[in-house]
């Protein structure tokens, strides 16, 4: 009889083959087929629960702030949940979310046009490029765009990584959109 040490049993977890892990990564894809949207890690919250309508208001441009959403005003929208800070916000963003997603679906802009892939961002660094708002994981990434080269050359590169990411995640044909109301 083998002692009982909790060492062992971690060596032997990763030890033996794991035929339902094997099964898990090769079909994870084609299970989650919808294109990729920054959500927080343990729920599906987009862009850390920001106002993404808030972004475009001319008080918010011109103090450079973010709004945070209310889990009173809701949409599901691309597998994820985005959160408003108002029912006009919310009204806005589900007649046309394509005028008021984030570009890359808020993942960073920054590190698609460096070839780093989908980074996650919390809608704290964010800049407007003709009309369109573009997330960053950190200001590093911001300032980049800011200075030195036309954004456009960022936005070339990150457009063309976008472009191949979702060759691997398809997009559905249609985006179903759920309104919430959580008041009464």
């Amino acid at each position: 009889m083998k002692p009982f040490y909790p060492i062992f049993m971690f060596r032997h977890f990763f030890a033996t083959p794991k035929p339902w892990l094997i099964y898990f990564l090769l079909l994870s894809p084609a299970i989650y087929a919808e294109e990729p949207v920054s959500k927080r890690l343990f729920d599906s919250v987009a862009i850390d629960g920001h106002d993404t309508v808030a972004y475009h208001q001319t008080n918010t441009v011109s103090q450079h702030v973010s709004t945070r959403g209310k889990d009173d005003f809701t949409v599901e929208w691309k597998g994820a949940e985005w959160r408003f800070a108002s029912q006009k916000s919310r009204d806005a963003f589900a007649a046309d979310p394509t005028r008021f997603s984030p570009a890359y679906n808020g993942h960073c802009a920054n590190a698609l046009s460096l070839g780093e892939g989908l980074i996650r961002t919390d809608g704290t660094h964010w800049e407007i490029f003709d009309n369109q708002l573009y997330l960053f994981y950190a200001s590093r990434g911001r300032d980049r765009w800011l200075g030195g080269k036309d954004y456009h050359v960022y936005k070339a590169v990150a457009d063309e990584a976008w472009k191949e990411i979702l060759q691997i995640h398809p997009t559905q044909s249609t985006s179903a959109m759920v309104v919430n109301d959580h008041f009464e």
